[in-house]
């Protein structure tokens, strides 16, 4: 475990178009559109939280992703801030705390992290970094044998016996994540075991010449 932790979510302007291109495919790939992130001691403190809508700078935002999130153009020109900008006040928070990394499918806001940096120029800022994601972590709560992972809202139902509020805002994602990760770290299941397995496979992912996404069904 490391002495800090990072719960990040996004939301975007749609879903890949195909799991198995490149980021230099810049049209197959959808852009961050709020980027949220929470940091941690392990201990459980909140150290500092960021919240940014981002400039909708060279894609559109699908019909499908607007009935999710609601975010509209006009919104993020009013109130968005350029995606550089964003990126890099992340990268300074993640090299400052070098923490782990958490999300509820962390595939996803790994690729967008790093196409948008990859679009504004920039070194992926979590590369590297150890990465957790609390949807692969579910698997073991499914009862439903069609179902391989729960969504974010019913792993918070499951493990807190209440109801997320404001869904696909990513600053609640991020707390939300937060919260299940630490029950089911004080439940005992989250392992050392499972978090270097998954840190493994994330790695060995990485290190192949093309992502490919492991999610079961759309989220749209």
């Amino acid at each position: 475990m490391k002495d800090y932790l990072l719960f990040i979510d996004t939301e975007t302007s749609g879903l890949p178009k195909k799991w198995d291109k490149p980021y230099q495919d810049t049209d197959n790939w959808p852009t961050c559109i709020q980027l949220a992130w929470i940091i941690y001691h392990k201990s459980g403190e909140e150290v500092k939280r960021e919240n940014f809508y981002i400039k909708l700078q060279d894609l559109k935002i699908e019909d499908s992703a607007y009935k999710i999130h609601g975010i509209t153009p006009t919104f993020l020109e009013e109130n968005g801030v350029k995606r550089k900008q964003v990126l890099q006040k992340f990268a300074y928070d993640v090299k400052k705390y070098n923490p782990l990394l958490i999300a509820h499918f962390m595939e996803l806001d790994f690729h967008i992290v790093g196409v948008d940096a990859y679009r504004a120029k920039l070194k992926n800022p979590i590369e590297n970094s150890p990465l957790f994601c609390t949807m692969l972590a579910s698997a073991k709560y499914v009862h439903n044998p069609t179902v391989n992972f729960l969504r974010l809202g019913e792993l918070y139902h499951f493990l807190l016996d209440e109801k997320m509020e404001q869904q696909h805002h990513a600053l609640k994602d991020a707390e939300a994540t937060a919260a299940c990760f630490f029950e089911m770290l004080k439940r005992g299941d989250i392992t050392a075991e499972q978090m270097e397995t998954q840190q493994f496979n994330f790695k060995m992912k990485q290190t192949k010449a093309k992502p490919k996404s492991i999610w079961p069904f759309s989220l749209f």
